[in-house]
């Protein structure tokens, strides 16, 4: 029998959760979402647990993000399991949001998508010189769910627009300096670092605390103007009439990765970002995201991103239409049209 995708146990007043998918860089499924519900709320009463640590098997990295080829295969039939997925996932994430212990996660190595799902609502995030975030949905058609739409709008300025329409990957130095991650520690450190945790399991970010490095200057901090001046639109088309009157070097390199990305995923990334932003809870993101992503996964774009990028591996989608001009305002609507209440989603009881 082949060893669990997820370990869970106690140690030492600690909640112990390691994603042990290591060859699939610990992408989520279904039965690995409900694994982590499962030990959380089993632990969420027991007083021998103080706090919650999240880590990973092996070497290459925290979380790629979901399982994309079940999403797509799904989208292209009836999306139960697509959406039954995802209702799964968002459960966890709320889960994992209004926990009432402190969770720690680890983020050394990839952490996307829905690895950033699972580490954004951790009250300690630690990033080491080996950890590269990003939310790179657009390039594949669909959107940066598990949560984006909340915490993506509640960085500083429009980096977090910036983030979702470009997919740009950032390492430590940057993602501390936004608050992304709130620590700093060296990947050869870490081990040490858990042994303290389990040391200390009531306080998990005093230890942090007590052992963050510094990440160092943080590249984006010369572009943080610009990102600011030019990704404040609340229409994708006057962000690439911005970036383009700009001229820049940056601004222009910016406007090209911007064109190779599916056009309706920038408008929804864009209104997601924006809608998310006036959400009173976490919880009605959600319930956003969960309509967006049951409808989101059945259209041409997400099958052909998902086609290009991690089936055939081409990198040469056909996005339709191929241009936002093409992208009309009501098929963006229909998109985000709430589902009936029967259908929606809803946070665990």
């Amino acid at each position: 029998m082949s060893e669990a995708e997820v370990i869970t146990r106690i140690e030492n007043g600690v909640g112990r959760i390691t994603l042990n998918r290591p060859k699939a860089i610990h992408a989520l499924n279904r039965a690995m979402c409900e694994a982590m519900i499962e030990a959380l709320q089993a632990w969420k009463a027991d007083d021998a647990v103080s706090s919650v640590l999240i880590d990973h098997a092996g070497e290459r990295g925290f979380c790629a993000g979901g399982d994309i080829r079940m999403i797509a295969e799904s989208g292209a039939g009836d999306t139960s399991e697509a959406k039954a997925f995802f209702h799964t996932e968002y459960q966890l994430n709320h889960l994992m949001f209004e926990y009432p212990k402190p969770i720690t996660a680890i983020v050394d190595g990839i952490v996307m998508g829905g690895g950033v799902g699972i580490s954004e609502p951790a009250d300690v995030r630690i990033a080491t010189e080996r950890t590269t975030y990003a939310m790179p949905e657009t390039g594949i058609g669909l959107f940066p769910d598990v949560g984006g739409g909340w915490f993506l709008p509640r960085l500083a300025g429009q980096t977090g627009v910036w983030l979702a329409l470009t997919g740009a990957r950032l390492k430590a130095a940057d993602t501390v300096a936004l608050g992304i991650h709130t620590h700093y520690v060296a990947s050869d450190a870490v081990e040490a670092l858990k042994a303290d945790l389990l040391a200390n399991p009531s306080d998990p970010k005093s230890v942090a605390d007590r052992v963050s490095g510094d990440a160092g200057e943080a590249p984006l901090n010369a572009h943080r103007e610009a990102i600011d001046r030019l990704f404040g639109f609340d229409r994708v088309e006057d962000i690439f009439a911005a970036l383009e009157a700009d001229g820049s070097e940056w601004a222009l390199k910016q406007l090209s990765i911007l064109k190779t990305k599916s056009p309706q995923s920038l408008k929804v990334s864009l209104r997601q970002i924006r809608e998310g932003a006036k959400m009173a809870t976490f919880a009605d993101n959600m319930a956003m995201e969960y309509a967006l992503g049951g409808r989101v996964v059945s259209t041409h774009d997400f099958q052909e991103g998902v086609r290009a990028v991690i089936i055939d591996k081409d990198n040469a989608p056909n996005w339709q239409p191929a241009d936002i001009s093409g992208v009309s305002d009501a098929s963006i609507e229909a998109l985000f049209a709430p589902l009936p209440q029967d259908q929606s989603w809803t946070p665990l009881a």
